[in-house]
């Protein structure tokens, strides 16, 4: 870039997007060309505007297409929390490596559609706009893609922390044990008959009460990991229940 010199001051929260000389100060002196908008100067410099809540240049809230002049001062704020996306209920899309934090949205009832193959940046943009769902994930690249519906940034790489980030940042409706953490399709009862085909013996003799996937046809009980289920439910209802 070569023209008019602008100073873009980043809000903590966003910090960790910026190149490492720059990341401490949180700001920057950025030489642009005249004609780019304030949305590509903070994406040059690493940040997505998926992560980026209200832009203000001298003192004035202004939009992503607002193309900066000659000595302007930006502030760059993080999106407000709880987040409101159009359109409800919500519905996400995650990409192949955020496969425990699908199986735990689902595990709440959250609508959450899951690659588990990588497809590729441009085929979950244009599922993410085609669906309207929510594209999360941590390529920074994917999530600067113009065609996604809404975007967000997994910051951590802790399954506990991300759902909990998440949960925090557009607050869904949690309605536990309705979908399949495998599938995302809904549950219904079932008879143990209905789904014998799938039991052992040991689950055959010891349990009565299951449920069935209306669209893959997983057989769901109470096993020996439902205390670690029943614990992760209980304290997103408690932080985030609607």
């Amino acid at each position: 870039m070569n023209g008019p010199a602008i100073h873009v001051e980043f809000a903590p929260e966003l910090r960790l997007f910026l190149p490492n000389g720059r990341r401490e100060a949180g700001a920057a002196q950025v030489i642009t060309d005249g004609v780019s908008t304030l949305g590509h100067v903070v994406e040059s410099l690493g940040v997505p505007l998926t992560e980026v809540g209200t832009l203000v240049a001298d003192g004035h809230e202004v939009p992503v297409s607002h193309i900066p002049t000659a000595g302007a001062s930006v502030s760059v704020r993080p999106v407000a929390r709880p987040q409101r996306v159009p359109g409800a209920p919500l519905r996400f899309l995650l990409d192949v490596h955020l496969g425990t934090l699908a199986r735990r949205m689902r595990l709440l009832g959250v609508d959450t559609a899951y690659e588990s193959t990588d497809i590729g940046d441009p085929a979950l943009a244009k599922r993410s706009a085609t669906e309207k769902r929510v594209m999360l994930s941590r390529d920074r690249g994917l999530l600067r893609r113009r065609e996604l519906w809404a975007g967000g940034y997994v910051y951590s790489t802790r399954p506990e922390d991300q759902l909990r980030d998440i949960l925090d940042r557009f607050r869904p409706e949690l309605r536990p044990w309705t979908r399949c953490t495998a599938c995302n399709g809904l549950l219904k009862e079932a008879t143990k008959e209905e789904v014998a085909d799938q039991l052992q013996g040991g689950t055959q003799r010891s349990y009565d009460v299951f449920a069935q996937c209306t669209e893959c046809k997983r057989a769901y009980w109470k096993g020996a990991h439902h205390e670690q289920l029943v614990a992760i439910v209980e304290r997103a209802l408690a932080d985030y229940g609607n």
